[in-house]
């Protein structure tokens, strides 16, 4: 990106005018799972208790075949960027949107996900990251990244909490955690209580209380540390703020999923007072329907030119990806969004859909004038 003297004119380049239109740094979704993009619609609240609505989606995962998830990535990309989204940050343990992003030239970070809440069975956990991470490798370029998700309390063991974060660190991976969402959460990890715990102890595995926050927990082993992308982050008190300050990390606040899931809401005064990077992403189009990020900063409270600063610059600054992208300056990248001044200055439910979106000087989205 430069100044329009300093910009090279090849003899095929086409000018494109749009008058009645604003051009804007292209958007930046901080959490998203778009290898499930196929699920929205009728699954999404059809269980009102978080641990067994979990099960569900899994189960609902199982049944899913690779073609339909990568399918279901495309969609949830090209979705994307016909909202002016530039830039994803994935977890998904089925590769496609790393797939679905490489082919089709898009940008992001694609965090793998790994599970096992028994101790006994690390070695396995591991050896499947491991295979996903070296099949995966090989889509990596400037504008796609990968990274690794230990996904949550309830679903990863504190050895393979370790392990992971010893194999992110020797890999050089970025981690990516679902931390501090529920209250289901804070009482397994404190308490070894809930329903959560219930569960894994029907399964023969035993819990016990760490007498601590999520967020303690996971700095204790290894887990958050500098860069870590921290989701959700909802069951926060002044302590856990100021822990993510100190070690470094990030957090990507999901409200409608929060609210959706009636988890509560986030701190976000007082991580971003702490100087905590703060991004917003949509989560999953099960828990809330659509990738509408205008709609996300609008349940966090922001308007105009806040909720631009927050679905663009500080969205960049949450994934570390501040200096390439977030804002229109001389030397980033070229991703940008243009989007009709009416329709971005109507009150919600009016359309958000952006008329055009480019990727590192790319056109990815046009809507054809008529």
């Amino acid at each position: 990106m430069g100044r329009n003297a300093d910009v090279p004119t090849p003899h095929a380049a086409r000018a494109m005018h749009f008058p009645d239109a604003e051009l804007l740094p292209g958007l930046v979704n901080c959490h998203t799972h778009l290898e499930l993009t196929h699920l929205g619609g009728g699954a999404r609240h059809d269980e009102p208790e978080f641990p067994k609505w979990i099960r569900r989606i899994r189960e609902l995962k199982d049944a899913t075949s690779v073609e339909a998830f990568y399918a279901a990535a495309v969609a949830g990309v090209r979705d994307g960027w016909a909202r002016g989204i530039t830039c994803v940050a994935e977890t998904g343990s089925t590769g496609a949107v790393m797939r679905a992003l490489h082919d089709l030239g898009g940008r992001g970070i694609v965090y793998q996900e790994v599970f096992g809440p028994d101790p006994a069975t690390v070695e396995t956990s591991m050896e499947e990251l491991r295979r996903a991470i070296l099949a995966l490798r090989r889509f990596e370029t400037s504008r796609l990244r990968l990274g690794v998700s230990p996904h949550a309390p309830y679903s990863v063991s504190a050895p393979l909490y370790e392990a992971v974060a010893a194999f992110a660190g020797r890999a050089r991976l970025p981690l990516a955690v679902h931390l501090a969402e529920s209250k289901e959460e804070v009482t397994l990890v404190c308490d070894g209580g809930g329903p959560f715990a219930a569960a894994l102890r029907a399964r023969g595995i035993a819990i016990e209380a760490q007498r601590c926050s999520p967020v303690a927990y996971l700095v204790q082993r290894g887990v958050v540390q500098r860069g870590t992308l921290c989701i959700h982050c909802v069951q926060l008190d002044d302590a856990d703020v100021e822990l993510l300050r100190k070690v470094g990390a990030s957090v990507a606040h999901c409200p409608r999923s929060n609210t959706a899931h009636r988890h509560g809401r986030a701190p976000l005064t007082l991580l971003r007072d702490a100087g905590v990077p703060v991004g917003l992403g949509t989560d999953s189009v099960i828990s809330v329907g659509d990738l509408d990020l205008w709609a996300e900063a609008e349940a966090a409270g922001f308007a105009g030119d806040e909720a631009l600063r927050m679905l663009t610059i500080e969205g960049a600054r949450a994934l570390g990806w501040e200096s390439e992208i977030g804002s229109l300056q001389v030397g980033k990248a070229a991703d940008l969004a243009v989007f009709s001044s009416t329709n971005l200055h109507q009150p919600p439910p009016a359309s958000r859909t952006a008329v055009l979106t480019v990727v590192s000087g790319r056109i990815v989205h046009q809507i054809s004038a008529t």
